[in-house]
């Protein structure tokens, strides 16, 4: 069993936090279908930027199952101590600070991975957040900035002296971004150097390959991030294979409507109507890829402006596919 601090994972199976993508409808329907733990997607560390909607939409995590993870972000050591006290009071119940994203506008103000390249930062960073909060803090990094300097091992070390209580590494380097495959000799080198739960990250997309990561690196857990995006009931699967070696079916036309439909309905609750609509597009393009007759629907579905119409188009749609009106 993995704990965090006081705090229990159901299973080795983590959400990865992803950039507006793991708000909370996506949180909880994660859990719902089995994760083990979810992570908020990031906040800013300048809490005077907290009074935009998407952060105060960002920030809405009082309601949610414990243990309730929020990621923070920023490259000030104080910041960052002061980000997560709030948090704490908001009903954060674990700090994860972003050390891993590699988008350029996050790291063009030294921070996600890009605090990578200045480890004493990095070392400040971690202690002052530990310091400023009595919840645990957790951490999440890339295996470096780029291939030539893949210093995650030394990071790691850092981390667990600095007293981050789990660690989460991507397989890639911030160079990398999301291209060729991740890589997992690193993340087995860290499991040597440290003893804090450790969680590896990147390409896991199976019941299979989550086997073998975790085989492979040692790892405690598998954290899952673009391979949930439109198939949230991989994460039960996984868990279930990592328990009991047993591959679950996909679920059925029926099964997959009805996670879609509560998904999208719980986005319009969220977001409002016309927020809720917009955000449902994207999502709703993710589980249908893999479905017969999609594309002409995705067309059509994208141009819904209605949340009630939204539910009736894919109820439509469903329905053909189910009487095998649609092609491949």
């Amino acid at each position: 069993m993995i704990s965090i601090g006081p705090y229990q994972l159901a299973n080795p199976v983590i959400l990865a936090p992803m950039a507006g993508i793991t708000d909370r409808p996506f949180r909880q329907l994660c859990r719902e279908q089995g994760a083990g733990l979810v992570v908020s997607e990031m906040v800013t560390s300048d809490v005077r930027l907290w009074g935009s909607r998407k952060s105060r939409q960002r920030l809405a995590h009082d309601s949610e199952a414990a243990p309730r993870s929020v990621q923070i972000a920023g490259g000030d050591p104080a910041m960052m101590a002061e980000a997560a006290r709030m948090n704490q009071q908001l009903g954060a119940q674990i700090i994860d600070i972003n050390m891993g994203c590699p988008a350029k506008k996050v790291c063009n103000k030294a921070a996600g991975s890009a605090l990578l390249r200045d480890e004493q930062l990095v070392g400040q960073i971690l202690a002052a957040v530990v310091a400023a909060v009595d919840i645990p803090v957790t951490l999440k990094i890339r295996t470096g900035w780029d291939r030539e300097q893949r210093n995650a091992p030394r990071i790691a070390r850092i981390a667990e002296d600095s007293g981050i209580q789990a660690l989460a590494v991507h397989g890639r380097t911030k160079a990398d971004l999301f291209n060729g495959v991740a890589e997992y000799d690193t993340i087995a080198d860290i499991r040597q150097q440290i003893s804090i739960p450790l969680f590896a990250n990147g390409d896991i997309d199976s019941p299979a390959k989550a086997r073998q990561v975790l085989d492979y690196t040692g790892a405690d857990a598998v954290m899952i991030g673009r391979a949930a995006q439109g198939r949230p009931w991989l994460l039960g699967q996984i868990a279930h294979y990592l328990s009991h070696g047993e591959q679950l079916a996909e679920p059925d036309m029926a099964s997959q409507r009805d996670i879609m439909l509560g998904h999208i309905r719980a986005l319009h609750t969220f977001y409002g109507d016309l927020q809720g609509v917009r955000i449902a597009r994207k999502h709703v393009g993710w589980y249908l890829k893999t479905l017969p007759g999609a594309e002409p629907f995705r067309k059509i579905f994208n141009r819904i402006e209605c949340p009630k119409e939204q539910q009736q188009g894919i109820n439509g749609f469903f329905a053909r596919v189910m009487e095998g009106g649609l092609a491949a």
